[in-house]
């Protein structure tokens, strides 16, 4: 591919390539779409519930803001949006995400177009997309990672449209995509370090040299500023939260090579040969190599910060891309590449698209628990895992945390029913974590906002509550009778398939020994 700065030569070359490559792309999305818009609605009809992130990412939509504790706005907008257009629908609070995974198809079209490639690398590539388990997973509920590929992509992009050529203008594209992203998760920072790191050693640094990367950089922080000033006003609570997670060990530390190992897992192992193909050929390729670069930097990156092996998945779009154009390039001379054919490597494909088969009920609950283990077990890929320090049941945490909420709001309901109408006028629901406070305020009828300390629920106060009749979720009940006369056990969550964690007691607390929330609250911070 060339890198010429003149936009006569590349441009008319390529170009009569690049409605084939917005069809092709478009097809695939569509496709992408359409299988989570129908698994999403089949989940629905099998029982499966919301997700715990779920539910707390939706009380933060009620709550907008510039920041939170946890996570960026943007997933915040996204669950105010959902439930304004779907209200209760599963499949309806999803399809934003499902938009998202759409997206992350179609940029990584156009990026294998934007590398050179022309249709059986796009497609190569696409399909790779299509049938990773773990792109299936993020992409089947609400949440910011969905996200991701979608801010980081355009940049790219942006860059290498320039490279080919492009108007300096694309600088904007950069500037825009990366400004939001920053919104969307915290990671976007280290995505710019990487690529800022690759960009400096390599030839490629004459990019940062004009007036128009100055202004995309203006442009990005002009939209992360809000952010900024929210976690100043907040005494930067996303830093405290970050370091409580690494002083507690919130997270499970792997070590690099089995950090490697669950990346080739989670994206499909036979997706191993295209991506790592992509990655050989855009080290080997001079005007390239900052691709390369950037993919080391971040993946070195996030194995020495001991992040979650998943915070690495958005950035293989380009490598998948890459990978695409490295096959086409190998075989440029057979057949099916020089008849331009979309399925022209059918067995490497297939193996795709039969592994990604395999593997889709243990990235998007297609099946009932019970068969869901039957079938794990039978396969040999049972693994009733989580990214995080805490016990495991039957099932995946991300599988888990799907079951008891109803269940659980509705023995809240019968012991809020059962006070008297001056103990309700007064009465709080108060949860230890912010699955089961969510889950109350989603789920509940005719309940007070519950209320607790963990992350942002913090932020949000007691809300008037002095706490002197007082319903206790998450507790494991030790100590409460010294903070209160009486302390009954009302309820507890039962299900055999939700996460032991939240299996536990709901306690009904009167008469208050000690001060009030409002004293107190700041001994409730829970930031983790």
């Amino acid at each position: 591919m060339s890198t010429a700065t003149a936009s006569t030569t590349v441009v008319r070359s390529i170009d009569p390539y690049l409605r084939d490559a917005l069809r092709l792309s478009l097809l695939f999305a569509a496709l992408k779409l359409l299988l989570h818009i129908a698994t999403n609605l089949w989940q629905a009809h099998l029982g499966w519930g919301y997700f715990r992130d779920e539910l707390y990412y939706i009380a933060c939509g009620r709550h907008l803001a510039w920041g939170y504790v946890d996570h960026g706005p943007i997933v915040a907008v996204q669950a105010r949006l959902s439930e304004t257009l779907f209200g209760r629908s599963l499949a309806g609070l999803r399809l934003l995400s499902a938009l998202a995974g759409a997206a992350r198809v179609f940029l990584t079209g156009l990026l294998a177009w934007s590398l050179g490639g022309r249709r059986p690398a796009q497609a190569l590539a696409m399909i790779c997309i299509l049938v990773a388990p773990q792109y299936l997973g993020i992409d089947s509920f609400l949440s910011m990672n969905s996200f991701e590929s979608m801010f980081w992509m355009p940049c790219l992009l942006a860059l290498l449209l320039i490279l080919r050529g492009g108007s300096q203008r694309w600088w904007l594209l950069f500037g825009l995509s990366a400004g939001i992203g920053l919104l969307n998760k915290p990671s976007m920072t280290f995505f710019l370090l990487a690529l800022l790191l690759a960009l400096l050693i390599t030839p490629q640094r004459r990019l940062l040299q004009t007036r128009w990367a100055a202004v995309a950089i203006a442009l990005l922080l002009l939209i992360a500023l809000p952010n900024l000033l929210w976690q100043i006003q907040n005494h930067w609570p996303t830093l405290e939260f970050l370091h409580n997670g690494r002083v507690e060990h919130k997270n499970v530390e792997l070590g690099p090579i089995d950090f490697l190992l669950v990346q080739v897992k989670n994206l499909n192992p036979i997706a191993l040969l295209v991506w790592g193909a992509g990655l050989l050929w855009l080290l080997r390729s001079p005007n390239l190599r900052w691709l390369g670069l950037m993919f080391v930097f971040f993946l070195a990156g996030m194995m020495a910060l001991h992040a979650k092996d998943y915070y690495v998945l958005p950035i293989y779009p380009i490598l998948f891309a890459a990978g695409g154009v490295a096959w086409e390039s190998l075989y440029s001379r057979s057949f099916r590449i020089t008849q331009d054919c979309v399925l022209a490597f059918p067995l490497l494909e297939g193996a795709l698209v039969l592994v990604g088969l395999i593997l889709m009920p243990l990235a998007i609950p297609i099946l009932r628990p019970e068969p869901f283990i039957a079938y794990a077990r039978t396969t040999h890929l049972f693994q009733a895992t989580s990214s995080e320090h805490m016990s495991t049941g039957l099932l995946p945490q991300f599988y888990a945390d799907r079951f008891g909420w109803q269940e659980y709001t509705d023995q809240v309901e019968r012991a809020y029913k059962s006070l008297t109408p001056q103990e309700q006028s007064v009465a709080v629901i108060y949860g230890e974590d912010y699955g089961l406070t969510s889950a109350i305020n989603f789920l509940g009828h005719g309940l007070p906002p519950a209320i607790g300390g963990h992350n942002n629920y913090f932020l949000w106060g007691p809300q008037g509550k002095t706490g002197e009749v007082l319903i206790l979720l998450g507790s494991d009940g030790r100590g409460l009778t010294d903070e209160w006369s009486s302390v009954t056990v009302v309820g507890e969550m039962t299900n055999p398939y939700a996460m032991p964690y939240e299996r536990r007691k709901i306690y009904l607390c009167r008469g208050l020994k000690m001060p009030p929330l409002a004293q107190i609250w700041q001994k409730k911070k829970h930031y983790i």
